[in-house]
């Protein structure tokens, strides 16, 4: 199926996925943050990719990895072949209904372009937009109740995979970037799982890929490399003891605090504005980008 393409003044890529951690609601505060100047960018914790959408007007080229197969083999069929994805993904919003759902949900998908269709409906109509997996990998969030999702936006999958032609996309672990980003004019940020707030918050992950303690201190170290290397390096995580005594130990590393709303938590007192670190390796420019 091929569909009419939007036009040049359609909308600013976005977001097409709703991901646990999203920085949507971040964006302008990180923007006084940002490097100025730089030719590669890299993300290796894409996630929604939301500071990639935001900064894709400037990128010359992108490698964007993740490390949950699913998620990458999304991106690389919405760059690659997103009137397929839209094909499959018309077929589930004709079909849509509760049975449907755990039908699908209970499916694989014999092609990537059904796979990347069967994730992008699963995230729009499951419940709070939530990616989750079990210990085996497989999806177990229970259908939401909408009275319309958006299934089916052309507009908004178009838009992305014209950006997406500037990336590299594969799945790869963070420490992969070490690899790749040798430059100054290398700007690589790292949003991994947050490192719990507190002892009774230790829930670092909805997939089966743990990140626990030791794997911050590997992206610490990794930090540390690409910085001393000279490469413009950002982290974001949570504002915690151990995240700041961790960084704090790295003269290159420079901690801001940002305000933030958390939006998910099983405790409904406990969702709310909160503050988070922000970790650049260079001192924040005098111009926002």
């Amino acid at each position: 199926m091929s569909l009419p393409r939007p036009s040049s003044a359609a909308i600013a890529p976005r977001p097409f996925l709703k991901w646990v951690g999203g920085k949507g609601q971040l964006l302008q505060q990180y923007r006084a943050f940002f490097p100025t100047q730089f030719d590669t960018y890299y993300e290796p914790f894409l996630g929604g990719g939301a500071v990639f959408f935001f900064l894709s007007s400037h990128l010359r080229q992108a490698y964007l990895t993740d490390i949950n197969p699913e998620l990458v083999n999304v991106y690389q069929c919405v760059q690659q072949n997103v009137d397929e994805v839209l094909h499959h993904l018309a077929e589930h919003r004709r079909a849509h209904c509760s049975e449907h759902y755990y039908d699908v949900r209970a499916s694989e998908g014999r092609s990537p372009e059904e796979r990347a269709a069967r994730l992008i409906y699963l995230n729009k109509t499951c419940f709070n937009g939530l990616y989750r997996e079990n210990s085996k990998g497989k999806f177990n969030v229970p259908m939401g109740r909408y009275k319309n999702p958006g299934i089916f936006d052309p507009d908004v999958l178009y838009a992305a995979s014209a950006v997406l032609q500037r990336a590299i996309i594969t799945r790869q672990t963070f420490d992969h970037v070490l690899d790749i980003a040798q430059s100054p004019r290398d700007f690589v940020y790292f949003d991994p799982p947050y490192h719990p707030i507190s002892a009774t918050s230790n829930f670092t992950g909805y997939n089966r890929y743990a990140f626990g303690e030791a794997e911050q201190r590997r992206l610490f170290q990794t930090f540390v490399t690409l910085a001393e290397r000279g490469v413009q390096v950002m982290l974001s995580n949570s504002d915690c003891p151990f995240i700041r005594d961790l960084y704090s130990t790295c003269d290159r590393a420079h901690i801001h605090t940002i305000s933030a709303v958390r939006l998910v938590n099983c405790n409904a007192q406990r969702r709310g504005r909160i503050t988070e670190v922000l970790v650049t390796s260079y001192k924040p420019p005098l111009q926002s980008i």
